[in-house]
């Protein structure tokens, strides 16, 4: 299995998991030359851009320590854009979504952290 796979992989179980919790899944993967956000999501009251970060382990760092300064600004970028086309009344609110999967998609247990308000503009 390859990075780019696996780290599909990974967006997709962080997505299940907000439905499970009562997010609606407005987009996947927007794409931006300036940036890129992994998932848009809103609840009642915010639009979520979540970073997800897929990880067997914590034992070089945890998961959201690789969401540098520079990864948020042009996740913040991305969102900036993606707003222009979206419209939406509600807050926008930045995600880290950390998932951790010792045997990648053959895990049997996969941890998933959800880190709201990561990070701020």
């Amino acid at each position: 299995m390859d990075v780019r796979n696996l780290g599909s992989w990974g967006e997709r179980k962080a997505a299940a998991y907000l439905r499970r919790r009562g997010y609606k899944i407005v987009d996947m993967n927007c794409k931006y030359r300036q940036g890129e956000i992994d998932i848009v999501a809103e609840n009642r009251s915010f639009i979520v851009f979540a970073e997800v970060k897929l990880r067997k382990n914590s034992e070089h760092g945890e998961a959201k320590e690789f969401v540098t300064v520079s990864k948020q600004r042009r996740v913040i970028t991305a969102a900036e854009i993606w707003l222009q086309s979206h419209e939406t009344e509600k807050q926008p609110r930045f995600d880290v979504i950390e998932l951790y999967a010792p045997d990648g998609e053959s895990s049997r247990r996969i941890t998933i952290n959800h880190i709201e308000n990561a990070f701020e503009v």
